[in-house]
């Protein structure tokens, strides 16, 4: 038996989708365990290039069981429409559940998102408006709907209550138009039948996984400092994507966890608002936005860019208690003649080590950089760690020194092929 969580250790978007993609491979379940489809991850197949937003990696492994947790919330139309697309491209969906414990998204949580994001002004957070913090909020007030709510008797009465209490909150407190409630519940009805044969008990289904050694993957979405306890909170998300949530989002008890996965980009990228120590607001971080392509999955916004910053990487791995990192687009940094690790943040004359709570100390914050020499070779064909030129192995040891976690695999292109695997991890 052995379970293995990847966690993003920056601020999302690390490539997660490639190392969950090439240990999918060899797992028999793929579980995602929170957030939604404000998410993505994206996997390239030889030159099939798929953009997964709420269904697991796992997917393209014909053998795989794929579950969507019950810490994940589900826009059903967001569900339906990537499982068509998938099927139109041949892609099996027969082995996908989603945990009967699962929030839905509603029309309304999206036009609460938006509105609530517009009232904010210049204190935007960056949100999706993809509905998920308002669902996470429902959730948490006990007012939300669940999959097996969908499911059973009683699901129109129980949409038509929220959606008028709903309707009160976009109309006097945002001064919006209500919501159309009989088009809501038609479209909703409508996914009923569809969604049905995907609904399972699927903590059930995990730990039977469990009890027969099957190997688990826990499929992290986003990143730890967008943990809404241990991230650059207010500018978050409204769910746990460390290590800890897996034990609540899939139903695991934490002692099963058998390894801890690190992902991180070899520079550090932001997408929206809130503190970022080392962004680059100048031709480097333009040279790496471009060289890296560097916009969202989901929304195909431009990243913030920045030099990695081994002060935050050090945090999520004492967050996550991680066992390795993996270490992506080290291609990206050929070419440059100098590359820079943040080991510190200088801060009104002393020296910060320790990721801090405050944002107003963060906004205060200077990185403290090591410099290291660049290399000019290209990266995209080379096998194995021993082939990388000598700089790219020195900056890789810098960073295991300075975060305090081995690096295990190292990623130099986008392509499957393109992985260097030190050491196995799972």
């Amino acid at each position: 038996m052995a379970i293995a969580v990847i966690v993003g250790a920056q601020w999302g978007d690390e490539g997660k989708g490639k190392i969950i993609d090439y240990l999918a491979s060899r797992a028999d379940m793929v579980v995602r365990g929170q957030g939604g489809n404000n998410a993505g991850h994206t996997v390239v197949v030889g030159e099939e290039k798929y953009a997964l937003h709420l269904i697991p990696s796992g997917v393209l492994y014909e053998e795989t069981t794929n579950i969507i947790g019950n810490g994940v919330v589900v826009d059903p139309r967001g569900f339906l429409e990537e499982i068509e697309g998938l099927e139109k491209r041949g892609v099996k969906t027969d082995r996908i559940y989603i945990s009967d414990r699962a929030h839905l998204v509603m029309p309304y949580h999206r036009v609460i998102d938006a509105l609530a994001e517009e009232k904010r002004g210049e204190m935007k957070i960056g949100t999706t408006k993809k509905g998920i913090g308002p669902c996470y909020m429902d959730k948490v007030e006990r007012t939300g709907i669940r999959m097996i709510d969908m499911i059973e008797e009683g699901f129109e009465s129980l949409m038509r209550a929220r959606i008028r209490d709903k309707n009160e909150i976009i109309e006097k407190l945002y001064g919006a138009e209500k919501l159309d409630e009989d088009s809501i519940v038609d479209e909703y009805l409508s996914y009923v039948e569809k969604i049905k044969p995907f609904v399972r008990d699927t903590g059930v289904l995990i730990h039977k996984g469990l009890e027969e050694g099957k190997k688990i993957l826990l499929e992290g979405a986003q990143g730890t400092l967008l943990d809404v306890d241990y991230g650059t909170y207010p500018y978050v998300t409204s769910s746990h994507p460390i290590s800890g949530g897996f034990a609540i989002g899939s139903g695991i008890g934490p002692n099963r966890i058998t390894e801890v996965i690190g992902i991180a980009k070899a520079y550090t990228t932001r997408v929206g608002s809130g503190p970022f120590v080392t962004e680059l607001e100048d031709e480097t971080g333009d040279r790496i936005r471009e060289k890296g392509h560097e916009y969202g999955t989901t929304t195909g916004r431009p990243r913030r860019c920045g030099w990695f910053d081994a002060v935050m990487v050090r945090y999520a791995a004492r967050i996550n208690g991680m066992t390795s990192l993996s270490l992506m687009l080290l291609d990206v940094l050929s070419g440059f003649d100098e590359i820079k690790i943040c080991t510190g943040y200088a801060c009104e004359g002393g020296i910060i080590e320790d990721y801090p709570a405050s944002l107003k100390v963060l906004q205060r914050c200077q990185p403290v950089y090591e410099t290291l020499p660049g290399w000019s070779e290209d990266l995209g064909d080379i096998t194995t760690y021993e082939a990388l030129p000598e700089n790219a192995r020195r900056y890789i040891q810098k960073i295991e020194k300075t975060v305090g976690v081995p690096v295990k695999v190292v990623s130099i292109g986008p392509k499957r092929s393109q992985t260097i695997v030190i050491d196995e991890i799972f």
